[in-house]
């Protein structure tokens, strides 16, 4: 017998809706709804209130393929969760372009030396508007992603690292073509590290 078999089965036997049995394992009813469907398995926390709360193993509870199938999956959702948290931190690390000298300004002098970006002199105020504006959303995607990766949703998870990759891509640019190199290679090097790390979490 399947194991969303057996969960049903010994949902029945206790005459447990889907509703209270998800209050009992501190899940959602679509959670026992998918379990019982066939359409994924628990993680392993999950996996051993089941077994407690019907005072069974977890070997009565699940196969041998399928606790490896599981084992799989676990691993796989603690890669992408992983991943996600460090695309968070190092989307939060760009706050350091707000006050690190990266940023080139000639002050109307032949030479050019390294300031802060709130120091720059020789640009528009929309630029550094628009530089303020791009760093803030990367640093608020970063710190979303940090708080999301705490929570089990791989979903939002995923939305929040492609949010990031892409903020990556508008920065780099931005900086690149505003001729603004060590801001560029800052951005360029974080979002190839997150590209490294999400092909590798696949």
């Amino acid at each position: 017998m399947e194991f969303n078999e057996k969960l049903q089965q010994l949902r029945t036997r206790e005459h447990l809706t889907q509703e209270e049995l998800a209050q009992k394992l501190y899940v959602s009813r679509a959670a026992i709804s998918k379990w019982e469907s066939g359409r994924g398995y628990p993680s392993i926390d999950s996996l051993k209130a089941i077994a407690k709360y019907f005072h069974i193993t977890i070997d009565e509870l699940i196969g041998a393929e399928e606790i490896v199938d599981l084992a799989e999956q676990d691993i796989e959702g603690s890669h992408k969760k992983y991943t996600a948290l460090i695309c968070g931190i190092l989307d939060c690390l760009v706050f350091l372009l707000l006050i690190l000298p990266v940023f080139g300004n000639s002050g109307g002098k032949s030479e050019t030396k390294a300031v802060s970006l709130f120091a720059m002199t020789d640009i528009s105020p929309w630029i550094k508007i628009v530089f303020v504006v791009a760093i803030s959303m990367t640093i608020l995607n970063g710190f979303c992603t940090v708080v999301i990766s705490s929570f089990d949703k791989p979903r939002w998870d995923r939305h929040r690292v492609i949010t990031g990759i892409a903020l990556s891509v508008i920065a780099t640019m931005l900086f690149i073509l505003t001729r603004q190199p060590y801001a560029g290679i800052f951005c360029l090097c974080t979002l190839i590290v997150k590209g490294i790390l999400v092909i590798k979490s696949r």
